[in-house]
């Protein structure tokens, strides 16, 4: 299946805080979009691999995404080597996107900035004929994606661009908490950390306002890019 799309997330439920708005959008106008987390979040302070697994699926359903993988990589612990590279290079060449989304290039949680070059890199690698790669006993075609996005996170780094997602912020709210053991919960008995006050997640909302405030809109999601936009013309600004 080619894909026109392919967002890449450290752990199950990156994608969903840094793009899910994006992704929302480009399904609704037909675009092949699919996931895949690096980890299984094995590490989160909150519930287990395994109800992370179920809840990344309930998350795909919302958004409307194609297909959902998990490499299962080691959380905390995955490096930017060959091994790994290998591993990506294969989603890469399997789905054959035009567009890459992936983490920050860097971020409080040091699998983001990981994420993200080990994902860019691949990318770039993809595209070497010599290096290969079977899956399922058959030769991989070598393919790089036209362009890599990198989704914005904890830290408030400045967009290169960002993307109107007005109209699909409440369903954004809505794949982000099928992460029901994550985020704010009054009832929840286990440990707090960082992203499970009640303060993380209505920033969901004020950060979106904010980037679209910077471009007349009423929400938006930001992203930074390797190397310089083009654009046919001055009217494609918005």
């Amino acid at each position: 299946m080619k894909l026109d799309i392919l967002a890449f997330g450290a752990h199950p439920d990156d994608v969903e805080l840094g793009c899910a708005g994006t992704i929302l959008k480009e399904v609704s106008l037909g675009k092949k979009v699919g996931i895949v987390d690096l980890t299984r979040g094995e590490l989160g302070t909150r519930g287990t691999a395994e109800i992370r697994d179920q809840e990344a699926k309930d998350a795909a359903k919302i958004l409307g995404v194609l297909v959902r993988e998990n490499l299962a990589m080691r959380d905390g612990f995955f490096t930017n080597d060959e091994k790994h590279q290998l591993e990506v290079i294969k989603m890469i060449r399997k789905y054959k996107p035009e567009i890459v989304l992936c983490n920050a290039i860097d971020d409080r949680h040091i699998d983001h900035g990981k994420g993200s070059k080990l994902v860019s890199d691949a990318c770039f690698l993809s595209g070497l004929m010599k290096i290969e790669t079977i899956v399922d006993g058959a030769k991989q075609e070598a393919w790089r994606p036209k362009v890599v996005y990198h989704y914005i996170q904890w830290k408030n780094i400045v967009p290169d661009f960002v993307v109107d997602i007005t109209g699909f912020e409440k369903k954004k709210v809505e794949a982000i908490s099928a992460y029901k053991t994550q985020f704010y919960d009054p009832n929840s008995e286990e440990p707090a950390t960082p992203i499970t006050s009640k303060n993380f997640f209505e920033s969901l909302n004020y950060r979106a306002q904010d980037l679209g405030r910077l471009v007349g809109k009423d929400f938006a999601e930001g992203f930074t890019v390797e190397r310089c936009l083009a654009v046919n013309s001055l009217e494609n600004l918005i």
